[in-house]
């Protein structure tokens, strides 16, 4: 019998990720149709999600159902999953490349003794992964030669899993924490933020040092608000102190790849750029001609911000009401 290809579902706000879905479609298209493909979830009351999960899947989802595992914490989910791995040996490990799937992969890697292929954002012929490299100026194809493999997938890459034909069958998996667990998670205070995930959000709008102050996010949130759309920030407005660095998009910040993204007052520094670049439209609103991010934008206006945003704003609620 073939080895088995396991996704690694991650949940957040009581709500599956749809980069899950996505590192599930990457399971298929890598392995075939025909591949035995399941799946694990890992969490405190998600019997519900599970379920949701399996219509999915249409193969085994595995739910590991725990008090103790309500919050993310990697030795605890490590040990939640080592014996189903154990069991299965599976051949390839699929999972988000998010903050949680780049922390979990590595480890789950050396657990089975494989290899490993993050951040990718598309499969080939012959199970050939491409990834951006080099601040997303190159691209580059990778392959496993031998052995299992575990694969990490940017989000908004691979369209998501359509649900199965039939809905696949949820199997309860014991856990008992280990008395010598290096930590224990028992509550987690997160600051207030975005109504969009700004990882997976369909449009970004972002602000750099042009929104001179806090109070000028405020035109680019209530564009946001009229579009569905996340709002992100370059490391300038972030170390200016006009956002939280929750917000901060770039080489050292979050990488996103939405629709749209739309730069107001960012002129494009290289490590701005690595956290944005692979966008599937780019917009940029920037008073200054020369500015360097009108180099990578699809389209451009030469504007201030603080005219421009409202102008789209206003027009886009007119179009969408």
């Amino acid at each position: 019998m073939s080895q088995p290809v396991l996704v690694i579902a991650e949940v957040r706000g009581g709500k599956l990720r749809q980069v899950s879905l996505e590192a599930l479609q990457a399971a298929r298209i890598a392995r075939g149709e025909g591949a035995d493909v399941q799946a694990v979830i890992v969490g405190s009351g998600i019997t519900a999600l599970a379920a949701e999960l399996a219509g999915y899947v249409g193969g085994k989802v595995h739910a590991v159902d725990h008090p103790e595992l309500a919050s993310y914490n990697a030795p605890a989910y490590v040990q939640a999953v080592k014996g189903l791995l154990e069991e299965l040996r599976p051949a390839r490990i699929y999972l988000g490349h998010t903050a949680e799937g780049r922390d979990l992969a590595p480890q789950l890697a050396a657990l089975l003794g494989a290899g490993q292929i993050s951040d990718v954002i598309s499969i080939g012929e012959g199970e050939l992964y491409k990834r951006p490299v080099y601040a997303g100026k190159a691209f580059e194809e990778k392959r496993f030669l031998s052995g299992s493999g575990v694969v990490t997938v940017r989000p908004n890459n691979i369209p998501p899993a359509e649900p199965a034909a039939a809905p696949g069958e949820v199997v309860d998996r014991d856990y008992a924490p280990p008395a010598d667990l290096r930590s224990i998670v028992r509550d987690v205070l997160r600051k207030a933020g975005g109504k969009v995930d700004l990882a997976e959000a369909k449009i970004v709008i972002s602000g750099g040092r042009g929104v001179k102050s806090a109070d000028g996010f405020k035109p680019l949130e209530e564009l946001a608000d009229v579009l569905g759309a996340a709002v992100g920030a370059s490391r300038g407005a972030c170390d200016a102190g006009y956002c939280d660095y929750a917000l901060q998009i770039g080489q050292t910040g979050k990488v996103v790849t939405p629709e749209v993204y739309i730069a107001c007052g960012i002129s494009g520094a290289i490590q701005h750029l690595a956290g944005m670049s692979q966008s599937r439209v780019i917009i940029a609103i920037n008073k200054d001609p020369e500015a360097p991010i009108f180099k990578v934008a699809d389209y451009g206006i030469v504007g201030d911000l603080f005219d421009v945003v409202p102008l789209l704003t206003e027009e886009f609620r007119k179009v969408l009401a």
